[in-house]
């Protein structure tokens, strides 16, 4: 049998990920807000690489939902509307109040208590005014409760919905700091904790449902208000 050689070109690839990695993170932890201009040469120079692997990370962060093409910018981080709100957090809706239902029937003793573990996490992150922090706990409790679904594919397609919308979480979870509000940031999920503790999947599927629906109205309001906000000063 003949020797196989194997090339470099897998090279590129893995270069190709690790660098729509970096861009994607920063994006999700707020650290390129919607609008930010995606400079092929400024973001090979700033993570080492030829502009090869950036223009191919910037067209899979298009294909993700986190991109989009501007008129006279070239690629940006895609900026933030209310039809996109409502479309993204209406599926989420769809999803993720079957899931809590689901999952709050199958949790266990110990997943529950994972769950107490991640809202008290939440707590702590929200004293800290750590905005990203906060919402990846947020995320961590819900995922110990939607595995419990045993829906794997149900999981990693929420999860998907999560990076779509995730500047608009930041946005939620940014505003009810600023209005000194932060009871909507909690409760729901204080009581989702002690649905899934007692396997009440019906009121864990109504807290979901609430929840989802709240921050909806929120995020709008705060969306408006920013739209109103940069009309006048422009004028």
């Amino acid at each position: 049998m003949a020797d196989v050689t194997i090339s470099g070109r897998a090279e590129p690839s893995l270069l190709t990920d690790q660098v729509y990695t970096v861009i994607r993170e920063a994006i999700l932890h707020g650290e390129m807000p919607a609008g930010t201009r995606l400079r092929v040469r400024d973001l090979a120079a700033q993570v080492g690489t030829s502009v090869m692997p950036v223009r191919e990370a910037i067209r899979r962060l298009e294909e993700a939902g986190l991109a989009e093409r501007s008129p006279h910018k070239g690629a940006v981080v895609k900026g933030l509307t209310l039809p996109e709100l409502v479309h993204v957090y209406d599926v989420r809706r769809m999803l993720e109040v079957e899931a809590a239902r689901l999952g709050a029937k199958g949790i266990t003793p110990e997943q529950a208590a994972q769950m107490q573990t991640e809202y008290e996490l939440m707590c702590s992150m929200l004293d800290e005014e750590r905005v990203v922090a906060y919402i990846d706990h947020d995320e961590a409790l819900l995922t110990i409760l939607y595995s419990a679904a045993r829906n794997p594919v149900l999981v990693q397609v929420i999860h998907g919905l999560w990076t779509k919308c995730r500047a608009y979480k930041i946005v939620g979870v940014q505003g009810s700091l600023d209005s000194s509000n932060r009871e909507p940031l909690l409760t729901y999920q204080r009581r989702l904790v002690a649905a899934a503790r007692s396997n009440d999947h019906e009121a864990a599927a109504a807290i979901n449902e609430e929840s989802l629906a709240d921050a909806t109205e929120r995020i709008r309001s705060l969306l408006a208000a920013q739209k109103v906000a940069a009309q006048l000063g422009t004028r």
